[in-house]
């Protein structure tokens, strides 16, 4: 797909923007008031920070869109991202608020995001590689399917903040788009029918986003489930062969079951194992100098969690066969 590059890019932009309006204006909701033990914030307290690390992986899938899966940008990428982490956990210590942070992040996270494409743009002007890498298109457009599941269930202790809906929105829909994106750069051919198939799923998508955060928390979760099912069924129709020009259907079928039920059975798996095995939610906290979780709580990392379920679910439908590969 020839737009891919400039489509990932600004998607990665778009991302950065979220994220420094997460820092500056949606954290200071979630600090907590006092150090108190009877004050000690509850589940989902820090929702702005799942917010921002869902950016982050934006960010970092979008460079990976633009780079067309190639290794020789889809690494550094990744590294961009951990370190990118980094610098959030150390910016939230300083606690910024207002516009004049705002838009110092979002300008200070653009001019990154500039010069790491244009290094990466230089080094592969100088040694041309291989062509689009379609197993990690699929696998990358799997991901931020799974974490738009995570992004449009995102809740808070209260769920009455007025920019907690926006918020979570807005992340739906750039993951979507970066969904939808990816998988139509990992499909063999840019056909009519791809492409009116990708149009049709990105408005079916955002709806069901827009539907979804209209509706309370506790009934949510049949149509997150479906939201899932809908995106990730349609990454396989864009992304996999069409023998003899239309899609397997029983592949798809196949795919559509895992679709249903793989990012439910991921998602639990990683979430016990991080609140059992692994308080990493409680590390970051900690990091970042914001009160702990009550002990009667937990202190979940979900963007952590959606991104380990679309590796999984990555794994499972980035089918080499399926997308052309041969031994």
């Amino acid at each position: 797909m020839r737009s891919a590059r400039p489509v990932g890019l600004l998607l990665s932009a778009a991302a950065v923007l979220l994220w420094a309006i997460g820092m500056t204006v949606l954290q200071p909701l979630t600090e907590p008031i006092g150090p108190w033990s009877e004050r000690l914030p509850g589940n989902n307290a820090y929702w702005a920070r799942d917010v921002r690390f869902t950016a982050i992986v934006a960010v970092v899938l979008g460079l990976v869109l633009a780079g067309r899966g190639r290794l020789r940008w889809a690494g550094p990428a990744v590294l961009l991202g951990g370190l990118w982490v980094a610098a959030d956990v150390t910016i939230d210590r300083a606690d910024p608020t207002g516009t004049g942070p705002t838009v110092l992040l979002a300008a200070g996270g653009c001019a990154v995001l500039g010069a790491a494409a244009a290094v990466l743009w230089w080094r592969e002007r100088s040694a041309p590689g291989a062509g689009t890498d379609r197993w990690a298109l699929t696998g990358a457009a799997c991901v931020a399917g799974v974490l738009t599941m995570v992004a449009t269930g995102i809740e808070s202790p209260t769920d009455r903040e007025p920019e907690l809906n926006p918020a979570a929105f807005a992340t739906g829909v750039l993951l979507v788009a970066l969904t939808i994106g990816a998988a139509l750069a990992a499909a063999p051919a840019r056909t009519r029918a791809r492409c009116v198939l990708a149009a049709g799923l990105g408005v079916a998508a955002v709806s069901g986003v827009g539907l979804i955060r209209t509706i309370p928390p506790g009934p949510r979760a049949l149509p997150e489930l479906a939201l899932g099912a809908v995106l990730l069924t349609g990454v396989t129709l864009l992304a996999w062969d069409w023998p003899g020009g239309r899609p397997a259907w029983r592949r798809h079928a196949v795919a559509a079951l895992a679709a249903l039920v793989g990012p439910t059975v991921l998602l639990l798996v990683v979430a016990i194992a991080m609140i059992v095995l692994l308080p990493i939610g409680a590390m970051f906290t900690a990091l970042a100098g914001n009160s702990p979780i009550n002990a009667a709580d937990s202190d979940v990392l979900y963007s952590l969690i959606g991104l380990l379920a679309g590796l999984g679910m990555g794994l499972l439908l980035a089918w080499p066969p399926a997308l052309g590969y041969r031994r």
